[in-house]
């Protein structure tokens, strides 16, 4: 799995707001399974899609079988 951030949020805003909650929400309005992630190397909330990646040399198709 890949994942793909949408969106960066500071983590110091203000007492009580929630950007990257309520963007999340937005999106997941909108049938984007989104997701609100904390990077701490940034200090920054991350809005998230989690992605699958293709497997290579067929071993996707191998495990159906």
């Amino acid at each position: 799995m890949s994942r793909r951030v949408l969106e960066r949020f500071p983590a110091g805003g203000p007492r009580g707001s929630w950007p990257a909650e309520e963007f999340a929400g937005a999106r997941r309005d909108e049938g984007v399974p989104a997701r609100v992630v904390m990077d701490l190397a940034s200090d920054a909330f991350l809005v998230i899609v989690e992605q699958r990646t293709p497997e290579r040399n067929g071993e996707e198709r191998d495990r159906e079988e």
